[in-house]
């Protein structure tokens, strides 16, 4: 099994979970260069708010995109447009991606913008 398969299994694991809790949810995205970040209604049908490093606004403050800084940014936007639409708790789904790193900057700083996981 490669490094792939066994991200998309772990999330395949996490995100079926998370559809029996019926739970409003943070999907974090993460490539080489990028972070992005979504929450979605808890039937899954819905992206109820959203946050990236491709935002104009991030790209003007940041210089990478790819880097713990970017993903702290992410992490404060995403929990203010929460706020906003009266979100206060979600289940954390992290795409199969291990718990480090950028994810877990992003994490920490919803955590620390309000959001409870």
């Amino acid at each position: 099994m490669d490094k792939k398969q066994s991200r998309t299994r772990r999330a395949r694991r996490t995100r079926h979970r998370i559809a029996t809790l019926r739970a409003t949810r943070l999907v974090v995205g993460r490539s080489n260069c990028h972070i992005y970040a979504q929450i979605i209604a808890p039937e899954g049908d819905r992206v109820l708010a959203s946050a990236s490093t491709l935002e104009a606004d991030v790209r003007r403050d940041g210089k990478s995109g790819g880097n713990k800084a970017a993903a702290e940014v992410i992490g404060k936007r995403i929990a203010e447009k929460a706020k906003e639409l009266g979100i206060e708790s979600v289940a954390f789904d992290r795409s199969g991606f291990r718990f480090h790193g950028r994810v877990k900057a992003l994490a920490d700083a919803a955590r620390a913008g309000g959001l409870k996981f």
